[in-house]
């Protein structure tokens, strides 16, 4: 029965949410670090309270000296009052970290690897539409905001106006008049604050997102820096690069004026009031006996303005940073609400391996395929018996390489159905399914680590003896097996150079393999298929890069190999279709002929082109190499 699938949705990116709602998205991030958390603020809350109790000590304390008969010991009495205070909002502050950057850190790890686990999930059609940097920034940049916001801009936000709160009461128990007057310098704020909010929001998103480009472009360019020197074209990197940067700064720099605007109205104001609330705390002071306000009142207050200083401008600076963290939220959301329907199964199946491959009228076209367009491929049926290798060939650009990413499910087939050993290949859990199969890419990716791990890499079907969706085929291996299995597929794939790096097997082969050649690198890379031992293998023409002597000899040791594997391989030299017992010529997104290499020789003249056509021309070197 034939299914249609439907290609993965993606949220659309920077949807527009509340600030509230984005940051009920950190919920499932913060399970069990709440308490601590609360600690935390409850340290902080407390330490600006403390703050604010200096003040009136110093209110007694003007006010016992200007009395009569004023002692000494009041001095030292009020000044071991507010050491002692001093001493307590020092180890306030000291356990608000301590109670809040341990969960802090737990929920930005969290965030992280829950967000590395999603995009393993993630079909290669996302990858293919987003850029790496993008992803990058999102994983390290947003991540380290969002710990630093919630180990520090939540708490000091709600401490700041919590502390404006407790310090306008004092201030009104020391004086209602300027308290009302400095309440006063709240209004325009209130006016101002949302004009801020709108446009801090908007530099803040696209600020971000530019960060991800530029960091996309450095990647870019770093990867491809053999490709910008051998043609000269470095002036023309740092062309565009210098164009992403300077966008990038004119953001950041409109993002920091919008916000040094709102924090001098919360400075200017404040200020400004302050030197009214002088002149009438004066007026109050001479009129004692009627307004009730002390000379010690009237210091009290002006230290308690003072104290209240840092959360006035802190409620500017954390609500910068909160809606900055929004933003962060925002752009996490983007990729953890993309949904896919390259999923297992809730019920999975599981049947023996034997290897038989089998498409039936498989359809595919790419989400961005315009209307009208036939799909690429359309209509593909074929059948791979256990053991039997079958070479793939098109002209270039054919869809064979798509074709062979429809059967461990990179893509998803959008009708038809692919099945091995009678299966369809959407029933099988993702991990065994994978596990089934082995693939070398013509551009083989090798990852920065040794020799060893990326050849074994494929094994771990083999080790994961306790992963019930991925069931071992037999019992795990010993150490010394998963070597003979690692050098047995060097062997083959001819990658004995690997006995001459420095390191042997052990040697890092530096970031996507770049230390080694192209040869090498796809030699490695189907060694690793190899060492999977998969049922069906999968070889997308892996020896492209090699020359015709390499290419000679792990063909002859391949097909000890395939002998016992089905194999489907996307042969474009006559020598890699040599390997196969059937060839199936794909055209126009159909298989239109299936046969041997020497009976589509003869009966087929899109063979024979196609075939005519990757010819390519043997240097005299390689000619004296066979002598």
């Amino acid at each position: 029965m034939q299914r249609n699938v439907s290609e993965p949705k993606t949220e659309p990116q920077g949807q527009r949410r509340t600030l509230w709602q984005a940051l009920a998205r950190l919920e499932p991030y913060l399970k069990g670090l709440k308490l601590r958390w609360t600690f935390g603020l409850i340290a902080a809350i407390g330490a600006g309270v403390v703050a604010l109790s200096i003040p009136q000590v110093l209110q007694v304390l003007v006010d016992t000296l200007l009395a009569d008969g004023a002692q000494a010991r009041s001095v030292w009495t009020a000044g071991g009052v507010i050491l002692a205070l001093g001493v307590l909002e020092a180890g306030l502050v000291y356990l608000r970290r301590f109670f809040v950057i341990p969960p802090a850190s737990d929920a930005e790890t969290s965030m992280r690897t829950r967000l590395f686990d999603k995009l393993q999930d993630l079909p290669a059609s996302f990858h293919s539409a987003w850029g790496a940097g993008q992803l990058q920034s999102r994983a390290i940049a947003d991540l380290n905001l969002l710990r630093r916001w919630f180990a520090f801009g939540s708490l000091m936000l709600i401490t700041s106006v919590v502390s404006l709160v407790v310090g306008f009461v004092l201030m009104t128990t020391l004086s209602p008049l300027l308290a009302i007057v400095f309440l006063g310098a709240a209004l325009p704020i209130m006016v101002i604050g949302p004009r801020f909010r709108q446009k801090f929001v908007h530099y803040s998103r696209a600020s971000q997102d530019q960060a991800g480009d530029v960091a996309t472009k450095v990647e870019e360019s770093v990867h491809g820096i053999r490709v910008l020197k051998a043609f000269g074209r470095g002036d023309y990197a740092l062309e565009g690069f210098s164009q992403e940067a300077d966008e990038l700064r004119d953001l950041e720099v409109s993002k920091a004026r919008t916000l040094a605007k709102f924090l001098m109205a919360m400075v200017i104001l404040p200020e400004g009031i302050l030197g009214l609330c002088l002149l009438i705390g004066l007026w109050q002071v001479s009129n004692e006996a009627t307004t009730g306000v002390s000379v010690g009142a009237l210091a009290a207050f002006f230290a308690t303005a003072a104290v209240l200083k840092g959360p006035i401008e802190g409620v500017g600076m954390m609500l910068g940073m909160t809606f900055t963290a929004k933003t962060a939220i925002d752009r996490h959301a983007d990729v953890m609400d993309t949904t896919t329907d390259i999923t297992s199964p809730a019920a999975p199946t599981v049947v023996p391996e034997r290897g038989v491959l089998e498409l039936v009228d498989v359809h595919f076209r790419y989400p961005d395929a315009k209307a009208g367009e036939r799909d690429l491929i359309d209509g593909v049926s074929l059948q791979v018996q256990p053991g039997e290798t079958m070479a793939l060939v098109s002209a270039t650009g054919g869809g064979t390489s798509t074709l062979l990413n429809l059967i461990p499910r990179l893509y998803e087939v959008t009708g038809g159905a692919i099945r091995i050993d009678g299966v369809d290949v959407r029933d099988f859990s993702l991990a065994d399914l994978r596990s089934r199969i082995g693939i070398a890419f013509e551009d083989p990716i090798l990852f920065s680590t040794s020799v060893k791990s990326n050849v074994l890499l494929g094994t771990s079907h083999l080790r994961d003896a306790d992963d019930p969706q991925n069931p071992p085929r037999a019992a795990a291996p010993a150490e010394e097996e998963l070597d003979d299995v690692m050098h047995r597929s060097l062997q083959i794939s001819d990658a004995e150079f690997v006995a001459q790096l420095p390191q042997g097997v052990d040697t890092p082969v530096g970031e996507e393999g770049l230390s080694l050649s192209g040869g090498q690198r796809q030699r490695l890379a189907l060694a690793r298929a190899i060492a999977a031992a998969p049922s069906v293998l999968l070889l997308d023409d892996p020896l492209s890069a090699l020359d015709v002597r390499t290419e000679e000899a792990v063909t002859g040791r391949l097909r000890e190999v395939l002998d016992a594997t089905t194999t489907l391989i996307v042969a474009h030299r006559p020598s890699t279709v040599a390997l196969a017992d059937r060839v199936a010529l794909l055209e126009h997104g159909r298989v239109t002929d299936v046969g041997t290499h020497s009976e589509l020789l003869d009966r087929s003249k899109a063979y024979r082109e196609v075939m005519s056509a990757s010819v390519r021309p043997v240097s005299t070197e390689e000619v004296l190499s066979y002598e």
